[in-house]
């Protein structure tokens, strides 16, 4: 097609055929828009699967996107037991493959996008900018490259290529790169024997204080219980307080916080010994072990390992050519990060937003799903699915639709961002905001939460 081809009849490129991208491309066709999905990967869900051993602390009922359940509806597919907790393994067997399937010819694999712009503007070029399709570059397996022209581009590439590194300061730590063959940024698959003989009997540092680090801490405790020997230290840049395991029993998502409390076992039980307020500046060998050397000097003990689950960060290399509204700190929208800076929150307080909080100053551009979070953490599905439904209501000119954002989010009962591990304990557990609840409290979007966080004063 030329770069004159009038933009209707374009396609909505859509980044990445994981659960949002999906989405994405079912809720475009309910809006009569034809989606282009690309996917890096040879299947559906190629990020996922990565992580298939490790459960979701979601319910089926909360994973599925309700336009994708409608699209596969005709073929006869049954949603699994919506109170059932899948893995990730199962996620993208049953559901998302089954519907990438239904997609048929509109998703492509093996198609890795390597450049978006607008067709004859770079990014400095104003004139006639909105009016021209995009135009976005893609590598193909084989080697072949490929130029495709869009309406829109929406970006649900998620963030799971580009793991945050173990320094503290966001960089690599010195010799962090030179020791990559004993450091994973992923939850060991202890069921698989290759890996489970890495971990047994071995010392392994876990650095990180979310669900993660969590999962792997209580992986590595029943791995303990088999084979003698194996120990984890868990890093930690905060002390030991009230809110480090989670929400626990307060939390109305109660798989995740089944996580933390099990975490809180492996210490309890010996099987995890914690090494707190450490931030990590280098990493050095010492005979066949690693040691991890503090910003202050301190050193940890010699582990055979190093398991880095720091959260995650966008990759936005391939959008170096259009024009994006980024907060700052988070490399989120501009208009999406104040809802969910982990500076000020992490209980729950993410208040509605659709296609205008995704908005960019290049129009028709949206980055959703995990990407759309920039480096910020607690993502869950639901949410995701709900933007991807604004953002093709939108692009269908039904503004109303895209505004009219609807949602119930589970609250966490965890207090206290990431950018918060230098207050001092008592400021965090001792009278401040966001205490847990003595009972689960449902937060509606769209609604003042019953706790005392906010959009403007914060926790």
């Amino acid at each position: 097609m030329s770069e004159n081809t009038s933009a209707g009849r374009l396609p909505v490129v859509v980044v990445g055929a994981g659960p949002i991208g999906l989405a994405a491309a079912a809720h475009l066709i309910e809006q009569d828009i034809e989606p282009l999905v690309l996917e890096a990967g040879p299947t559906a869900g190629t990020a996922v699967r990565e992580w298939a051993h490790v459960r979701l602390f979601s319910p089926w009922a909360e994973v599925v996107d309700p336009a994708a359940e409608r699209l596969l509806a005709p073929t006869g597919w049954v949603r699994p037991d919506g109170a059932t907790y899948p893995f990730g393994g199962d996620w993208a067997e049953l559901y998302l493959q089954p519907l990438a399937d239904v997609l048929g010819e509109r998703v492509r694999y093996g198609a890795r996008v390597t450049g978006v712009a607008r067709a004859g503007r770079d990014r400095i070029v104003d004139s006639g900018r909105d009016e021209q399709p995009f135009t976005v570059h893609v590598e193909h397996v084989d080697g072949r490259e490929e130029r495709i022209l869009a309406r829109a581009v929406v970006d649900a590439s998620g963030t799971w290529s580009t793991p945050n590194p173990l320094g503290a300061d966001g960089l690599p730590a010195l010799g962090e790169r030179a020791a990559n063959g004993r450091i994973s940024y992923r939850i060991p698959d202890l069921k698989d024997p290759a890996v489970r003989a890495r971990y047994a009997g071995r010392r392994t540092a876990v650095v990180g204080a979310g669900a993660s680090a969590f999962t792997a801490l209580a992986h590595l405790a029943d791995l303990a219980e088999d084979e003698p020997g194996t120990h984890a230290v868990w890093v930690l840049r905060r002390g030991i307080t009230g809110s480090t395991y989670g929400g626990g029993e307060a939390d109305q998502l109660p798989a995740r916080g089944a996580l933390g409390l099990r975490a809180r076992t492996a210490v309890e039980d010996g099987h995890a010994s914690a090494l707190t307020g450490f931030r990590t500046a280098a990493v050095e060998t010492q005979g066949e072990q690693l040691v991890l050397v503090g910003e202050d000097g301190r050193r940890s003990e010699p582990v055979d390992r190093v398991v880095v689950l720091t959260g995650l960060r966008p990759d936005l290399s391939f959008l170096s050519e259009v024009r994006l509204g980024l907060d700052e700190r988070l490399q989120a929208p501009t208009a999406l990060a104040p809802l969910i800076d982990p500076n000020q929150h992490s209980c729950g307080t993410v208040y509605p937003h659709g296609a205008h909080e995704l908005a960019h100053p290049e129009q028709d551009v949206f980055l959703v799903g995990m990407k759309s979070y920039g480096r910020a953490p607690t993502f869950l599905a639901m949410t995701g699915y709900e933007q991807v439904r604004s953002v093709a209501a939108a692009l269908a000119g039904d503004h109303e639709a895209a505004a009219r954002v609807e949602l119930t989010l589970p609250e966490t009962g965890v207090c206290g961002g990431s950018g918060l591990f230098d207050q001092p304990d008592d400021a965090r557990d001792g009278g401040g905001c966001c205490p847990v609840p003595a009972a689960p409290q449902l937060i509606t979007l769209g609604a003042a939460p019953e706790s005392s966080c906010s959009t403007t004063g914060g926790c």
